[in-house]
């Protein structure tokens, strides 16, 4: 293959050793400057043309063939006012609480400019910090697309301010809900595995040999065991670190992935005795409660997101094919429904 640099497009001629490669995966490995989206972003919008044509990312190229490139600059991304229904569990003049909705992505970034929260929340009307990323107004935290529960944001930049030092210092404690494949024989436990970005898979993080890793970063997530339901542990977990994809990381590395986290390894369906059980179609992980103390106010608010219908009915599934007891699953979720 040969590569013919020019500052408004990449000109690239295939040889007999590139032919039968799918157009993209060329594309993307001739180009390290362009990320697979990037790449499968310009094939759709016809800046990829192959011998005078636009083509599929999937096409079959040939030695001969003849491809350029146009890598054209996105238009850059804006937060804007959607309309959105929220689930507001607290607000006063500093802060908002939003219970939010698995699937529902909390700020725009690559790949997500529309649905966010932060969309939602300008919908409202609302008021909101200012950050210096134009797209995260009022945005202190995040939990994961696939994750539901309680976000807070600030409303303006003292309570942005007030809020980070609360997550930096630790003082900001939060719970979440997890099920998790297989039993975990102790009752209670303390994970202080480092995490870094996985250097084979760019969207996922690792804890494994991450003592090799110059940017690992120290993480601790305590957990107990609140009851035990068939082949899977249900958990009430403290996070002490707030790293990305942390709970998933921790309990993947323990080979104990949260039950529907199929990134982390978990089954795409979770086997019960006789009953494969229907797909759970997100994380079975749940950002369930919150205590902060306000930015104007001396008094610690403890807030609780109930555990989201289609979580609760899925243990009722899971209990009903391990001949499990419900009222012992409710008895032991006393405080999250």
């Amino acid at each position: 293959m040969s590569v013919t640099p020019n500052p408004e497009k990449i000109v690239i001629t295939v040889t007999a050793e590139d032919a039968g490669q799918r157009l993209d995966r060329l594309v993307a490995r001739t180009c390290p400057e362009l990320s697979r989206t990037r790449v499968q972003e310009l094939i759709e919008s016809g800046n990829v043309v192959l011998n005078g044509k636009a083509a599929k990312d999937a096409h079959r190229v040939h030695a001969g063939d003849h491809i350029e490139v146009l890598p054209a600059q996105r238009p850059p991304l804006r937060a804007e006012p959607e309309y959105i229904p929220l689930t507001v569990i607290y607000e006063d003049e500093d802060v908002i609480a939003i219970n939010k909705p698995a699937g529902m992505t909390v700020h725009a970034g690559a790949g997500s400019s529309h649905g966010t929260l932060v969309n939602a929340l300008l919908g409202r009307g609302q008021e909101l910090s200012q950050s210096e990323d134009p797209l995260r107004p009022g945005i202190v935290h995040r939990i994961d697309k696939e994750t539901s529960g309680i976000v807070l944001v600030a409303k303006n930049d003292f309570a942005h301010a007030k809020l980070s030092e609360g997550f930096r210092l630790r003082t900001i404690q939060k719970t979440y809900l997890a099920l998790v494949q297989r039993i975990l024989k102790e009752d209670t436990g303390r994970i202080e595995l480092p995490i870094a970005r996985d250097p084979k898979h760019r969207n996922r993080m690792t804890a494994r040999r991450t003592e090799l890793m110059p940017n690992a970063r120290a993480a601790r997530t305590d957990w107990r065991v609140l009851t035990r339901i068939g082949p899977a542990t249900l958990l009430e977990i403290q996070l002490h670190t707030g790293r990305t994809h942390q709970i998933r990381v921790h309990f993947s590395a323990l080979r104990h992935p949260v039950v529907g986290d199929e990134l982390y390894g978990a089954s795409a369906q979770f086997h019960v005795e006789q009953t494969n059980l229907p797909p759970l179609g997100r994380n079975f992980l749940h950002a369930a409660k919150i205590a902060f103390v306000p930015p104007r106010s001396g008094e610690t608010i403890r807030l609780v997101a109930p555990l989201p219908r289609e979580l609760r009915d899925y243990l009722q599934k899971l209990a009903t094919a391990a001949s499990d007891d419900s009222a012992r699953i409710d008895a032991a979720l006393k405080g999250f429904l």
